[in-house]
């Protein structure tokens, strides 16, 4: 019942179809430029990573910046501009591509991974404006699903694009997915006119209120050491699968992909289960629960040389894996104020991301140094420390319901 009136809310059926528009143009632009630029260079270990630092850069750069404005500006039009200027940028991109030097797919990535750090809290603070409480956790399970069916058909969608029209015509789709996402965003409700203080703020002052809020309120400081352990965790065997595949099973590396897609698939039906129990679990307990159990996945993976045995863990994995992200982002919605939320997303992700590249790039080194297994038993440990944060907030539940103090 809660899953169809969440349907009949306007703002949610908006923003879920701007959603679907993005992720194509995501998607289209990651795989599309990637395979691009891999042909250019001829495998260019330096372009390549160029590409991801573009798409990893701004989460460092801007996303507090970005969260800031957010909270600042009116997060309809703010969503609305940044797609317009995606789509612009990569029409730019597309005629510069064509009349000049193909490296201007660079900035295509760049542009709107940068417009994203904008855009992305203003749809957070719309979910914070539009929905009741009760079905906050369920919106957000439904957001994460659309997230991870992406995370299946993205790739197979952006190398079907780039191979059966080109470069030049993923560029293209890229643009105009962007604009049927600003087009969509139109159709919301016209953004509420929020009470500001009289005395003006600068951006520094607001930016350092926002540092503030978070260390002051005690759920959002156990809830950034959770980010921070659990972005160590999962940065820490994201590169790892490969080996798993070939060190622990024996497989070719090819086989990695069976993997990924009991993982995809794992992901999709955990957050349609976690729309089934949205409304009547709390949101810490989702997330403790789906600590613990991603931390003994870890565990068997890493020991398992049994492929049944490894894809079952990849398979509880990917069910998991969604209680954690929409247990965070419901608390996160759920105990800040609307005026901070962009603000606390901004820094509250690139702590995760921050922490997720560090280990990225020492997995290699700490897998030479010590073993595979041990980089996956290291992985759960972080995960139960990102855990023990949370479960003092089970205790304390009735005191979080209050209202946080600015």
């Amino acid at each position: 019942m809660a899953q169809t009136s969440i349907f009949q809310n306007r703002v949610v059926r908006t923003i879920l179809l701007s959603a679907l528009f993005l992720q194509i143009g995501i998607w289209v632009r990651n795989f599309a430029v990637l395979l691009f630029v891999m042909e250019q260079t001829h495998g260019d270990p330096f372009a390549v990573s160029m590409i991801y630092l573009a798409e990893f850069a701004p989460i460092f750069i801007f996303s507090f910046i970005g969260g800031t404005f957010a909270d600042r500006w009116r997060p309809k039009h703010t969503m609305v501009w940044c797609d317009l200027l995606s789509a612009v940028s990569v029409f730019v991109v597309l005629l510069t591509f064509v009349f000049g030097t193909w490296k201007a797919v660079f900035f295509a990535t760049l542009v709107s991974a940068i417009l994203s750090q904008f855009s992305q809290p203003s749809g957070m603070k719309l979910f914070k404006m539009h929905l009741p409480e009760d079905q906050m956790q369920a919106g957000m399970s439904i957001y994460q699903t659309l997230f991870a069916v992406f995370m299946i058909f993205g790739p197979v969608l952006g190398t079907f694009v780039y191979q059966t029209f080109g470069i030049s015509a993923a560029i293209g789709i890229m643009g105009v997915a962007f604009l049927l996402s600003a087009a969509v965003l139109f159709f919301l409700p016209p953004d509420r006119v929020e009470e500001k203080n009289e005395r003006a703020t600068t951006l520094l002052q607001e930016m350092g209120n926002g540092i503030r809020y978070v260390l002051g309120n005690p759920v959002l400081t156990k809830l950034g050491f959770c980010f921070l352990a659990a972005g160590l965790s999962i940065g820490m065997i994201q590169p790892m699968g490969i080996f798993l595949v070939t060190e622990r099973l024996g497989l070719p590396k090819e086989s990695l992909q069976w993997l990924m897609a009991v993982n995809g698939v794992g992901m999709i039906l955990g957050g349609a289960l976690t729309m089934t129990v949205a409304k009547k679990t709390p949101p810490q307990k989702l997330l403790v629960v789906g600590m613990l159990v991603n931390a003994i996945a870890f565990v068997v993976a890493g020991l398992s040389t049994n492929l049944w045995l490894t894809m079952t863990a990849q398979l509880f994995n990917g069910l998991f894996m969604p209680c954690i992200h929409i247990g965070i982002n419901t608390m996160i919605l759920k105990y800040t104020e609307g005026a901070f939320v962009g603000r606390v997303m901004g820094i509250l992700s690139p702590l995760f991301t921050g922490a997720m590249v560090l280990t990225m790039s020492i997995a290699g080194t700490m897998k030479k140094m010590l073993s595979l297994v041990s980089v996956y038993e290291i992985a759960a440990f972080l995960f139960i420390v990102g855990l023990l944060f949370i479960v003092p907030l089970l205790r304390q539940q009735p005191q979080l319901e209050q209202k946080p103090a600015p």
